[in-house]
Formats: structure tokens, C-alpha cells, sequence
């Protein structure tokens, strides 16, 4: 089993590692050689600890061989997104002011993860403060896509994506609140959960009453997905909306039939998110597969009406809340769409920030009764394909001009609006050799639903089983 390890599902190279096929030690290693041949030309990693993972590897081996129980992660390394916090590394937030910045705890998903036996070996690259969907920032440069190294591999969690489309890692954390998760998996063939709010709860926060940013997990399959979803999720008692399930309710076979489930697909969402024709030239032959799985697929859409506003006031609030004070102390050091950002949440009025609050308390209503309707609703996660790595975001959406970094984005931020599971799954290739992701949403808390959904997806297609072609930079 000691063999390209790093090509192995992180099921399965867990349970090699349980059964001592393979030591925590050679999976490491395995992981740190791969990153060190192909991160340069992908620039997905961009803080890297090899001596401290392999001490924590060594510890880790120790503890099996003395008949320990081991935890469901035991000896899979995990490069963590870099705006978590992680005692004593650096995290920069992607960000000048915080090139040198090293906490002094670890955010709780990340102590959850090393719990669960996880190995820290480094960071994954982000763009400044998490802003934008695409991954590059003044400290590391630009995360490239690895099917095309001249493209985009999305954001905000680019690196982590970037690094399990070519095996720098088995599993990765990410954040998504206009669709960090989303866009980087359909970029980069790999898959990511956006959980339902509450689902995998953050501490600490500057607003722990926040529903629109969450944390989730992406992997190369939906059953790893799952598996880091598992040691992610469960109630904590300083996060107050967090869900009460316990994160082992994903630890199960996800094997289901769904034949006689009734499936929607919206695709431009009623109107509100309109797709490239290639993108959707990818995805339409996808629902032939929902039929053949037993699906009964109509074209339909909940009424989204304000969800496009709505986010946008929401978004800029936060941003303002968030770093409205760096806006008047470093100005010069923030990339100017962020700082574009937070002086749209200057602007907001209190009247603004009713209507968004009144618009989506209406949209959650409208959401449930859609998915008493409809179990699943289809749609496209980017509206683009991968776009130039040189560009900060597409020109042209749809053949309409873009205004702003956000604008490409509605597919996948007006689900978040809704409070909804969204996961991303590969769906196929442009004739090009570009990734596109189909976006499967449940209805609030349906996380364990959706995630069979897109295993039965995923085992009737194999699309994420194409990984990059990356011999010339080997």
C-alpha cells in the first residue's frame, strides 16, 4: 500500500492506516514528496511544517502500536485553510498586515480535525481576507488552476481545492459565505459541502449569531467529504446556533436508492444567475443521469426575488463589521474591491438592513415550501468556467459585463441566502479540459440527504476520478 498513497481516497487510506498496512510516517512523507514536486506549479500549500508532521506522524504510529484506539482522521495529513486560526503557525489571512501573524490557539474546527487524528502539515492559500473567489494575494501570489496552470482555481479556499485535485492532501477544511467552498470544487474537479448553518459551528467569531459564513468540507469524493464532515459537526456550547446532531451521524454508508425522488433544475435560478452557454452545454446532459437513477426531474425554481440585494447588504454589513477599522488604519495595504466592500457597508442604512432581514425571513418560507415540493434542486455552482489567473475576476458573465468582483458569483451566493446545504460535485468537462461542478441543494438540515444525493451522482459519472494531467511539471 505504500505506493502513490497520495492518490488514495482518504477512506481508504484510513483504514489502511488502521490496519497498520501503511504508517502514519509513510503517508506523511508520501504527501510531503508530493508537495514538494508539484506545489510550485500550482502554488496551493504556502506554509509548510515537514519536521513537525512527521514528529506528530511518529507520535501517532507510537500510539497504535501500543493498542491505542485511534480517531476516524488517525494519520491523514491536512493542510488547514489560511484564515484559520493554527497555534503557533503563521496565519496570514492572505494578507500583508498579517504576514507574520501567529496565533496562540486554533480555531475550533481546527482543533476538532487534529482531534479526530489529523496531521497538520501546513496552510493552503487564500485571497486577502478570504474576499473573492479567486485565490491570490500580495504574500504568496496567485493559486493556479491544475487542469490549465493559466487559469483560475477559485476562492476563497483555491489552495485547498488546488491541493486535492493533485494530491497534496487527502482531505481540506474551507469556508464559504458567496461560495469559497463551491466555486474552488467546480473549478478544480474536487467536492465541497456548504453545511446548513449551525452544522459545523466556529469559534471563535467576531459574530457568533452569523448564518451567512460557514465552515464545511471539501475532498476528492462525496464518501471523504462525509468522513471530514463527520469529526467537523456537533453542537458546542459557545457557538449558539449550532446544531445538536452529532457529527458521527455522517460517519455511515451513504448508499441509497433514489428512485421516485423528485428533482428540480433551475438553470439560471428563475432568471437571477444566468450561465456561459459552455458551462451549461456540461451540465444539461447531467440530468439524464438523475433519470436513469429513478428521478423524477422537472424544470423549476423557488421564487429568489431579492436574494441578489439581499446578500449584498448582508455581505457588506459583515465586511464592514469585520474590518471597517483596518479601512481607516491601512487602507493602502487592502486590495480595492475589499476596500469597495466595506465602504458598501458604510453606506447601508438601518432601513437597508430591515428590508434584507425582512427578505429573508420571506426566502426561508418560500425555501421550505419549495422542498415540500422538490427534494433536490439542481443548478450550475460557477456561472463561468475556470477564467485567466491574471484577471481578478471574468469580464463578461453571460455576455453581460461584469461590475464588480461579486457579479460572476450569483449561482452560488443566492443559496446561501436561503440557509440551504449546497454541494458541489464534478460534473463533466469543457471540450477544452475545463471542470465544471454541478450545485445540489437540500432543503435547511437535509445534510445527510444531499450528500447521498451526490454519492449516487458522483458512482453513476466517475467525473471526479479525472485528475490533472501534470507530467510537465513532474
Amino acid at each position: 500500500m505504500t505506493d502513490a498513497l497520495h492518490t488514495l481516497d482518504a477512506t481508504d487510506l484510513a483504514a489502511g492506516l488502521r490496519r497498520r498496512e501503511v504508517s502514519a510516517r509513510e503517508v506523511v512523507q508520501d504527501h510531503l514528496d508530493r508537495i514538494a514536486r508539484v506545489n510550485p506549479a500550482v502554488n496551493a500549500v504556502v506554509t509548510l511544517d515537514p519536521e513537525g508532521a512527521m514528529a506528530e506522524a511518529a507520535r501517532a504510529d507510537q500510539r497504535l502500536a501500543r493498542g491505542a484506539d485511534v480517531p476516524p482522521l488517525h494519520g491523514l495529513p491536512v493542510a488547514f485553510k489560511d484564515t484559520h486560526l493554527t497555534r503557533g503557525m503563521r496565519t496570514t489571512f492572505g494578507s500583508p498586515l498579517y504576514a507574520e501573524y501567529v496565533p496562540d490557539q486554533d480555531e475550533l474546527l481546527v482543533s476538532r480535525v487534529q482531534e479526530a487524528g489529523a496531521i497538520r502539515i501546513g496552510k493552503t492559500n487564500v485571497p486577502e481576507f478570504a474576499a473573492g473567489s479567486h485565490t491570490f494575494n500580495p504574500v504568496f501570489g496567485t493559486t493556479r488552476n491544475p487542469y490549465d496552470t493559466a487559469r483560475s482555481a477559485g476562492g476563497s479556499s483555491g489552495g485547498a481545492a488546488a491541493a486535492l485535485a493533485v494530491g497534496l492532501q487527502p482531505l481540506a477544511d474551507g469556508s464559504d459565505m458567496g461560495g469559497s467552498l463551491r466555486n474552488p470544487a467546480s473549478f478544480c474537479n474536487v467536492v465541497g459541502l456548504r453545511p446548513t448553518p449551525g452544522r459545523v459551528p466556529s469559534h471563535p467569531s467576531g459574530d457568533l449569531w452569523d448564518t451567512l459564513a460557514v465552515a464545511g468540507p471539501m475532498a476528492r469524493t462525496v464518501a471523504d467529504t462525509a468522513l471530514l464532515l463527520s469529526v467537523m459537526a456537533g453542537p458546542d456550547r459557545r457557538s449558539p446556533l449550532s446544531l445538536e446532531t452529532s457529527g458521527e451521524a455522517f460517519r455511515v454508508p451513504l448508499d441509497r436508492d433514489l428512485r421516485g425522488m423528485r428533482v428540480a433544475w433551475a438553470p439560471d435560478l428563475g432568471g437571477t444567475a444566468p450561465a456561459d452557454p459552455e458551462v451549461l452545454a456540461v451540465l444539461e446532459p447531467q440530468l439524464a443521469v438523475f433519470t436513469e437513477l429513478g428521478c423524477h426531474v422537472d424544470t423549476a425554481c423557488p421564487d429568489l426575488t431579492g436574494a441578489d440585494e439581499t446578500f449584498r447588504t448582508m455581505r457588506a454589513h459583515a465586511f464592514d463589521l469585520a474590518f471597517g477599522a483596518l479601512l481607516d488604519t491601512d487602507r493602502a495595504s487592502l486590495k480595492p474591491s475589499l476596500a469597495w466592500n466595506i465602504e458598501e457597508g458604510r453606506r447601508l442604512t438601518t432601513d437597508d438592513l430591515h428590508t434584507a432581514t425582512a427578505t429573508r425571513s420571506r426566502l426561508h418560507l418560500d425555501t421550505l415550501d419549495f422542498f415540500s415540493r422538490y427534494e433536490l434542486l439542481l443548478a450550475p455552482v460557477s456561472q463561468v468556467v475556470p477564467f485567466d489567473a491574471a484577471s481578478e475576476y471574468p469580464e463578461t458573465v453571460a455576455g453581460r459585463p461584469t461590475q464588480t468582483y461579486l457579479d460572476w458569483m450569483r449561482s452560488a451566493y443566492v443559496i446561501s441566502v436561503l440557509g440551504v446545504p449546497a454541494l458541489s460535485v464534478p460534473a463533466g468537462f469543457t471540450p477544452g479540459g475545463l471542470p465544471v461542478g454541478l450545485q445540489i441543494i437540500a432543503a435547511p438540515r437535509a445534510d445527510l440527504a444531499l450528500l447521498q444525493a451526490g454519492h449516487a451522482y458522483e458512482k453513476a459519472t466517475r467525473h471526479g476520478r479525472r485528475r490533472p494531467d501534470l507530467s510537465a511539471f513532474l
